[in-house]
């Protein structure tokens, strides 16, 4: 979890921690505005993404995909910054913070008695089946932990584990919905149920950290 010092708790009236910033090693990382070009190179990230694990075209393409990912990477190359310094994982209005490390949900509700998100997994995410792979799920799930402890003006504070059980196959392509909140504190452990809906049924994997 990382800490975003405007990303406050609306409402919260709770103090927070005053030993907040050293808990688990995390630094403070202010969110980022960046220009528009970014979320243009995000979104069109997003999307190589998919094709490159969807696309089967004929040798010679790949050779031109390959030449002008090289070309993209050198472009970028002399601007590679220290963790923090970058607007990935530090952008809250785009899909998963601007990062392509997280699927692209975005928080539509967060406030101390809870946090929710809104997405939907694509080709990138999928393990088989047409299904999103069971490693992709933890990962959303962490990273919301990570959001409702902050929501709460909680610590900052590592993953101890993650127990999820998987009930239903999460489908690609397919708007989804998820909420958490913390149920109960007993000393440095939290825990929060999860929803976890689509539009047409509700499933219930059991994420417990």
């Amino acid at each position: 979890m990382t800490h975003y010092s405007s990303l406050g708790s609306e409402g919260s009236g709770e103090e927070v921690d005053p030993e907040y910033e050293h808990h688990g090693g995390f630094p403070e990382y202010g969110p980022a505005s960046p220009g528009p070009g970014f979320g243009r190179f995000v979104a069109a990230m997003r999307r190589l993404q998919d094709l490159a694990v969807s696309a089967d075209p004929g040798d010679g393409v790949w050779d031109q995909a390959a030449e002008q990912a090289d070309a993209l990477a050198s472009l970028l190359g002399p601007f590679q910054a220290d963790e923090g310094q970058g607007p990935a994982g530090r952008t809250p209005d785009l899909p998963g913070m601007g990062s392509l490390l997280l699927p692209p949900w975005t928080l539509t509700r967060y406030v101390p008695d809870g946090v929710e998100m809104r997405g939907s997994f694509s080709r990138f995410h999928v393990g088989g089946n047409s299904a999103v792979h069971g490693g992709v799920l933890p990962l959303l799930f962490d990273h919301m932990f990570g959001m409702i402890s902050h929501a709460a003006a909680r610590p900052i504070s590592r993953t101890a584990f993650l127990h999820v059980d998987y009930r239903r196959i999460t489908p690609i392509d397919t708007p989804l919905l998820v909420r958490g909140r913390v149920t109960r504190t007993e000393g440095r452990r939290r825990s929060w149920p999860r929803n976890w809906s689509t539009p047409t049924r509700c499933c219930w994997p059991k994420p417990t950290v």
